[in-house]
């Protein structure tokens, strides 16, 4: 039985819709936008991810009687608006950003367009499912592109928060470009190829450790990967290794797999191993390694020479242990009067970072029609469209001085079309498909955006009417004197 999610929001969303309900307010159509404000690890740039979950939540929104009768029992709310939600039924517009987009902070990646009480009710999954699981793809993003085209496995379903954060990190690693996972329900639920051989309790059950890798090969002489580093992986775990190939493996008809390398001086142990493996006959006998890895470790081991063929990562994969949360927020944009005019909403503050874009927007990405790369990404008013058969000229919505006119260019709109009054307009692609995607997608970031300390700032500006909204707001709330 799937576990109904509707009650899983924050008790502010539930009093400001039982106060809206009673209010002259109560029809109206509000546009909230969900962005965040800095990329996690002072990276280049995100990976969106979590539109899958969010539409599931979205269809299977539901008050049961069991939710009523609690939030009667808690005397904060009025027999009507319990009626209300007793027979609730979303009917908002939703707009995402597909997952495996690359995006940047202050762009909508979410836009939620509906009455006011449901655009409320929904802040708290809209923000958990895509803060948590963009967090776990971009720090996946980073470890692919440190493994410099070397296989990455998640394998951190022990470490994760939770068995929800297990498996739909798991997918979110996959989505971040991941080849595999060790999490059999990952696997199964999202299409992907499980990934594991054995644990070192496997090789301490046994008399030594010879006999645990020959009864291991002898079961799985197809894919026979064994884990070396329970005693000592140079004068024991490799020799037994190379001992057993030779007497069961080979002899069945097939090649080793692998060995796998969990503990000591990786560096210094694959550089070895993998000579030993050469002298011994299995040049194309693989080395994959594990034990709290993270992009940093593996571009250190690549660049000091280290012969690895693959890399299993776990917990600060599955926990994105290096930045605790993604940072994203809702918030109110604009309102739509009876007559269908949109009125734009700005929320000020004294940390300007926290100075909201006003209105109903999508944001467009620029592509160089001669290299294939993206050049900047602009927000416009979503009525807007970028004609990319003129000249169109971009600016820094804060430093306004910095200008550049960009030509031979293609414009594409970020967002697509999830729900429309309630019903869901757009199929997700599978998880593989959203990885190919994604992959294509960051191809098209110049590498200075890619580096991992002080990348190049990807900008994302406004369009001409849109900043004038924005300034146009500022200037109409601001305290004098």
């Amino acid at each position: 039985m799937k576990e109904n999610l509707t009650m899983l929001m924050d008790l502010y969303e539930l009093t400001m819709a039982n106060g809206i309900f009673y209010s002259d307010q109560r029809d109206v159509v509000c546009y909230f936008d969900m962005f965040f404000r800095r990329v996690p690890d002072d990276g280049g740039f995100a990976i969106m991810a979590g539109l899958s979950k969010l539409i599931e939540y979205f269809k299977e929104l539901e008050f049961s009687e069991e939710d009523i009768e609690y939030l009667r029992g808690l005397g904060l709310f009025g027999d009507e608006f319990l009626e209300y939600l007793a027979n609730f039924k979303f009917t908002c517009d939703v707009w995402a950003i597909p997952e495996g987009t690359p995006i940047f902070p202050k762009e909508p990646i979410v836009t939620v367009r509906g009455p006011a009480i449901e655009a409320f009710l929904v802040e708290t999954m809209v923000l958990l499912t895509v803060n948590h699981q963009s967090l776990i793809a971009t720090k996946a993003n980073r470890i692919v592109r440190a493994a410099n085209g070397k296989a990455v496995l998640e394998f951190g379903a022990r470490r994760a928060h939770s068995y929800d954060a297990a498996v739909l990190g798991a997918r979110s690693a996959i989505i971040g470009g991941c080849v595999g996972t060790s999490c059999v329900k990952a696997a199964k639920d999202f299409g992907v190829k499980p990934s594991g051989t054995m644990a070192h309790s496997w090789v301490q059950l046994y008399k030594d450790e010879y006999t645990a890798f020959k009864t291991y090969a002898e079961k799985y002489p197809d894919s026979c990967m064994l884990l070396v580093d329970t005693y000592n992986v140079l004068k024991s775990g490799i020799p037994n290794a190379i001992k057993v190939f030779n007497e069961v493996v080979v002899p069945k008809g097939y090649r080793p797999l692998g060995v796998r390398i969990d503990s000591g001086d990786i560096t210094y142990l694959t550089k070895k191993v993998r000579k030993m493996l050469d002298d011994a006959g299995f040049p194309d006998c693989k080395i994959c390694v594990s034990n709290s890895l993270d992009e940093y470790l593996i571009r250190d081991m690549l660049i000091q020479g280290a012969a690895v063929d693959s890399f299993g990562v776990g917990e600060r994969l599955i926990t994105a242990s290096s930045e605790a949360v993604f940072g994203g927020v809702y918030k109110l944009v604009a309102v739509e009067t009876k007559e269908g005019n949109i009125i734009p909403k700005i929320k000020i503050s004294e940390n300007t970072a926290k100075i909201t874009i006003p209105s109903f927007k999508s944001a467009w990405r620029l592509f160089d029609n001669e290299t294939g790369k993206a050049i900047a990404d602009v927000i416009a008013l979503k009525n807007e469209v970028i004609d990319d058969s003129r000249p169109y000229e971009i600016f820094d919505p804060e430093h306004t001085w910095k200008r550049k006119v960009v030509t031979n260019f293609t414009a594409k709109p970020l967002a697509v079309k999830v729900f429309d009054k309630g019903e869901c307009v757009y199929e997700c692609p599978s998880v593989l498909e959203s990885a190919e995607y994604c992959k294509a997608q960051v191809a098209t970031l110049w590498d200075e955006v890619k580096r991992f300390e002080k990348p190049h700032t990807y900008y994302v500006d406004l369009s001409k009417n849109l900043w004038e909204e924005r300034a146009h707001l500022l200037e109409k709330h601001s305290v004098k004197g």
